[in-house]
C-alpha cells in the first residue's frame, strides 16, 4: 500500500538526483543565526527549498532555506543552512522531510544545531552545550506517528543512546583541546513560536532540562528511527523567561549567536573533520 509521505520523499531524492550525484557522509542542520558556518564549506552544489517541489520552506528569518552539497574539512558533507519548524504550520512529517531525505540521500550522521534558551541558572548567553539528551514530553506530535514507514525504520525503535556516545566523545575532546568551554545538558522541545513563560521555565527546569527551545528533537527522534547516528550543540543565546531581567526577543537570539559564531565553527569544524574519513572523490 503506498503511503504519501514515502511518495514525497522518494519525488524529492530524485529531484534533487537529477541535479547533483554527490553522496553525503554527514547531514548538518544550521540553527537560528547559526548559518554562517556554510560559508566554510568548499561547496560542489547548492539547491534552494523552493526549486524542490514538496520540500518544505523555511519562512523564519536567519534561515536562508538551501541544501548545500560539499566539502567541511575535506569530508563530504550535506548542510542544510534553515530548517523548518512545527509552529509554521507544517505536518510533523514534513518538520523531518529533510532529514529523512538527507539520509536516504546518504547521510550516515546527523549533526544538529539550534539556538536554546537556558533553563539552568548557571549557563549563560554565549555557551555551547553538548546535547546529551532529549525531553519531547510536552510537544504536541512525534514524528513516528500513523502507519510506520518499515522502508525507513521499525515501529518501535530504541531511544537510549539517540545523542550517540561515540560522536559527543569526540566533540568533547575537540572542545577541550581547543580550549572551548562546552556544558552538557538535557534540551527540551516545545512546539513554539511563542516563548516560554517564567513559570514553565521553572517547570521544565525542575523536570531536568537545562535548555529549550522548538527543534531539534523530533529530528533526532526521526534520524535513529532510520540507523542514523545523532549528535547535536545547542548554542545558548538566552535565559528563560523569568532568570532573563529583560524581554526575550528573535534579535537577542540571533545577536547572540552571531557572538558566538567562531567558536561554534572551530568547535563543529574540527568535530566533522574527526568523525569521517577524509573524502576521496572529485567533483
Amino acid at each position: 500500500m503506498k503511503d504519501d509521505r514515502m511518495e514525497k520523499l522518494l519525488r524529492c531524492r530524485d529531484q534533487i538526483r537529477s541535479v547533483t550525484s554527490f553522496k553525503p557522509r554527514l547531514a548538518l542542520v544550521l540553527g537560528s543565526g547559526l548559518g554562517a558556518l556554510a560559508d566554510s564549506l568548499e561547496l560542489v552544489s547548492s539547491i534552494d527549498y523552493s526549486d524542490i517541489d514538496g520540500f518544505p520552506a523555511a519562512t523564519v528569518a536567519g534561515h536562508e532555506g538551501r541544501l548545500l552539497f560539499g566539502r567541511l574539512a575535506g569530508r563530504d558533507v550535506v548542510c542544510m543552512q534553515g530548517r523548518v519548524h512545527y509552529y509554521e504550520g507544517y505536518d510533523i512529517s514534513d518538520v523531518v522531510l529533510p532529514v529523512r531525505l538527507m539520509g536516504l540521500l546518504g547521510a550516515e550522521i546527523l549533526f544538529l544545531t539550534n539556538a536554546a534558551g537556558s533553563l539552568n541558572l548557571s549557563y549563560e548567553a554565549g555557551d555551547l552545550m553538548l546535547i546529551r539528551d532529549h525531553v519531547m514530553t510536552f510537544f504536541p506530535a512525534n514524528p513516528l506517528r500513523g502507519r510506520n514507514l518499515d522502508r525507513l525504520g521499525p515501529r518501535f525503535p530504541d531511544m537510549t543512546n539517540i545523542y550517540d556516545d561515540g560522536l559527543c566523545d569526540i566533540i568533547r575532546a575537540c572542545a577541550d583541546e581547543r580550549g572551548i568551554a562546552l556544558r552538557e545538558g538535557v534540551y527540551v522541545q516545545l512546539p513554539g513560536p511563542s516563548y516560554e513563560t517564567p513559570a514553565e521555565i521553572r517547570f521544565l527546569g525542575r523536570c531536568c532540562g537545562d535548555a529549550v527551545g522548538m527543534s531539534t528533537a523530533c529530528e533526532a527522534v526521526a534520524a535513529r528511527h532510520m540507523g542514523i547516528k545523532v549528535c547535536g550543540i545547542s548554542c545558548i543565546t538566552n535565559k528563560g523567561a523569568g532568570i532573563s531581567p529583560v524581554p526575550l526577543s528573535q534579535e537577542e537570539v540571533g545577536a547572540t549567536a552571531a557572538l558566538a559564531a567562531e567558536k561554534f565553527k572551530t568547535l563543529i569544524t574540527a568535530a566533522v573533520e574527526r568523525m569521517l574519513p577524509p573524502s576521496d572523490r572529485e567533483g
